[in-house]
């Protein structure tokens, strides 16, 4: 018998269980990934994170989708995991991990949100008003003008079983322009394939798509079904994104043990 020691956070309704593994004793299979995020047979959760030491780094980042293999990208996780590396005692002005998208940084702002540096963007795939971009993880932007219309399931599975993006997935995020640096953005997630409370990755790559400068600083404010969030970057050029910041919540919600044989 395993008892593993666990906590919840969230991210603007994005969820996520954390474990601890700095001491390497942890290994969890797929199916008991997928147990723990089971929203009733398990704990509940978007996704699984494991906190793990990395040569060179404060720690590393490991990401699970709540169908149990290991994910892309997810930056509501990369923010709820820094919280839970200074709530375990991990202080720092600011934060250099390690995830599979490669080097972060991260640090602590207003309101006590979490800013996490994202990885630049070097490539913008115009599709006739929509648009496809990597921010960490693949992201397909529908632009719409009645977003709560959305049947965000439905449309979203469409686009993420088609027949260009079936093998590897893609996640659709639906976004609305509320004013010049204001948008709204629902988000059908592969790998929970379902509609999240909020996606940071989709969230940043939205905001890209819809900077309000041409050139230079932009900061676009973010509401998600879950929340608030905001997105500051260098734009380049149409398809150049430099100096990207993800800021926003990242909230200790409870914490626990569980068994596996």
């Amino acid at each position: 018998m395993q008892l593993i020691k666990f906590s919840k956070y969230q991210g603007t309704g994005n969820d996520f269980v954390i474990i601890d593994n700095r001491s390497n004793n942890i290994e969890l299979t797929t199916e008991q990934v997928n147990e723990l995020c089971d929203r009733r047979f398990g704990i509940g959760a978007d996704g699984l994170m494991l906190l793990q030491s990395a040569a060179g780094y404060d720690f590393e980042m490991k990401y699970y989708n709540a169908d149990g293999r290991e994910g892309t990208m997810c930056g509501n996780g990369g923010r709820c995991l820094v919280k839970f590396a200074h709530d375990c005692g991990i202080l720092k002005s600011k934060y250099n991990f390690i995830a599979i998208d490669g080097a972060h940084e991260a640090e602590f702002g207003d309101r006590n949100w979490v800013h996490l540096k994202m990885k630049d963007v070097n490539g913008v795939d115009s599709r006739s008003g929509n648009f496809v971009l990597d921010t960490g993880s693949p992201h397909y932007i529908d632009t719409v003008d009645d977003i709560m219309s959305i049947d965000v399931v439905k449309e979203g599975k469409e686009i993420r079983y088609s027949k260009e993006f079936k093998e590897k997935g893609i996640n659709v995020n639906f976004v609305q322009q509320i004013d010049d640096d204001t948008i709204m953005v629902r988000t059908y997630e592969r790998g929970v394939e379902d509609e999240t409370y909020s996606c940071g990755t989709g969230v940043t790559a939205s905001a890209l798509v819809f900077a309000h400068n041409d050139k230079g600083f932009n900061r676009i404010e973010v509401k998600t079904k879950g929340g608030f969030l905001a997105v500051e970057f260098n734009k380049v050029d149409e398809e150049t994104f430099t100096n990207i910041w993800l800021c926003g919540p990242a909230t200790f919600v409870f914490k626990g043990e569980v068994e596996f044989n």
